[in-house]
């Protein structure tokens, strides 16, 4: 019987190699694990928590404070609208109202497909061009 998570944990354990074992570097493992993964699973969580030798608790806290790192799996393609002053002004909202009706998605979800996911962002900055969306960080106007 074939381990599925096998090489799931060996990828993380060679981004954890990468660091030595300082709580200082925590945001840092995050980041690489939120890039390889695309976001941040709980067992990654977990063993980041044993590798550093803090609480789950405080791995949990940074992980849900930043709003670059995400605790589900985005879409192929997540499209990120700005609602920042000059884009929210300029439009914005109507962007992301149309999204979620034609996705049937709200901010925060992916399509049962998993080609789609909307977020809500603010400033990227390209005030001058609002209002601008973003998809996979390529920006849109």
């Amino acid at each position: 019987m074939e381990c599925k998570n096998c090489q799931k944990d060996q990828e993380l354990e060679e981004i954890l190699q990468i660091y030595k074992q300082d709580k200082d570097n925590l945001i840092q493992i995050l980041n690489d694990v939120q890039e390889h993964y695309g976001y941040i699973p709980t067992s990654a969580q977990m063993r980041i928590s044993e590798y550093l030798s803090i609480p789950f608790a405080e791995v949990y806290g940074v992980v849900t404070f930043y709003s670059r790192f995400t605790l589900k799996p985005k879409g192929k393609y997540n499209i990120a609208v700005c609602l920042g002053t000059a884009c929210y002004v300029k439009g914005s909202e109507k962007i992301l109202d149309r999204l979620k009706e034609r996705l049937k998605i709200s901010p925060g979800e992916t399509t049962e497909d998993g080609k789609f996911s909307i977020e809500e962002t603010r400033c990227i900055g390209a005030c001058g061009l609002a209002p601008v969306f973003t998809i996979n960080r390529r920006s849109l106007w």
